[in-house]
């Protein structure tokens, strides 16, 4: 890790006045959080799922963020368990038809800060990530909770200190959506449900960063601080961020197809120009019990973040993201 006055003070540059600095504080205490043992892993279903949806609404009201479900900030989600497997259903009224041994109902967490422009805050940048993970499994060493610090608490962590920072200054030009999806895990099921069921109209939704696993540093990214970019050079948004002189970089694996492997290929298949960020390393932790905030950077995770939150005023505020030849999937 950095030492604290190198790491204050890369901050001070990366921040200009106009963009508040994202606190470590905060980082730890909402990492901590949403990956602690009481949570149970956060599994799609559980009590453990229920209470993190309840804990990053919470955050949104303290941040001041317009709630967009249809229960306060909880866009309720319908599913259905058979077999051991849960899948999105059309509606609530299918829902009802269920035996009630086969009822799921989960939810996003979605806010909103309107966009200041007059013209241009009717279009909507959407800033999402999962908080779901695996739940309670098989023990490794001893420990059967699969905590999910980095897949996705550090994405959902990221999500509500962006809206932190953008609520504290000035209101970036387009609106900006926050978005906590249930189910990746299990198939994209919140992200599915958001789809069909958009809390403002994806017709209207010109560009997406989800945020998933920054919670280490990654070497091929350029170590401490630094992050990638899926899908960098499908779209204009990587080179905007390039351009800005943001500490982003191209996914620097393409062979894994991280562009397709996350919420955001959803979005992206709708049209929209949607990448993920983040700084995964392939670390050994991923989808195990390891996978705690005792192993997160919080100094390199916190500097994303911040790097994060100036990637999405650009987004919000210069030019509309667009495809180029042969980006869009």
């Amino acid at each position: 890790m950095l030492s604290v006055p190198l790491f204050v003070a890369a901050l001070l540059v990366a921040a200009p006045d106009s963009t508040p600095v994202v606190r470590q504080t905060d980082v730890t205490r909402l990492l901590s959080t949403l990956s602690h043992d009481s949570m149970q892993g956060r599994r799609t279903g559980t009590i453990g799922s229920h209470k993190a949806a309840r804990a990053i609404a919470a955050e949104m009201k303290a941040i001041g963020l317009e709630p967009l479900g249809d229960s306060g900030y909880l866009q309720r989600v319908p599913l259905r368990s058979e077999g051991g497997e849960l899948s999105v259903l059309p509606s609530w009224a299918a829902f009802d038809t269920l035996p009630q041994d086969q009822r799921v109902a989960e939810a996003n967490v979605v806010g909103v800060l309107r966009g200041s422009d007059s013209t241009l805050r009717d279009q909507v940048i959407l800033v999402d990530a999962h908080y779901d993970h695996l739940g309670v499994g098989t023990p490794v060493g001893g420990d059967s909770i699969y905590n999910g610090a980095d897949d996705d608490g550090s994405g959902v962590v990221a999500v509500i200190e962006i809206a932190r920072a953008l609520a504290a200054g000035p209101r970036p030009k387009r609106t900006v959506v926050f978005l906590a999806t249930t189910g990746e895990e299990v198939g994209l099921l919140g992200t599915q449900w958001y789809i069909a069921h958009p809390a403002l109209p994806l017709d209207r939704t010109v560009g997406n960063l989800e945020i998933e696993m920054i919670g280490r540093p990654d070497s091929l990214a350029g170590g401490s601080g630094k992050g990638w970019l899926t899908g960098f050079e499908r779209s204009t948004v990587g080179p905007t961020f390039k351009a800005a002189g943001l500490a982003i970089v191209a996914d620097p694996r393409p062979a894994e197809h991280f562009f397709e492997r996350s919420d955001n290929i959803a979005f992206a298949q709708r049209g929209i120009p949607a990448h993920t960020l983040s700084s995964y390393n392939m670390h050994t932790d991923y989808h195990q019990p390891s996978d705690d905030a005792s192993h997160a950077d919080l100094a390199h995770m916190t500097a994303v973040i911040q790097t994060a939150t100036q990637a999405v005023k650009l987004l919000a505020n210069g030019d509309v993201p667009t495809w180029v030849e042969g980006g869009r999937p």
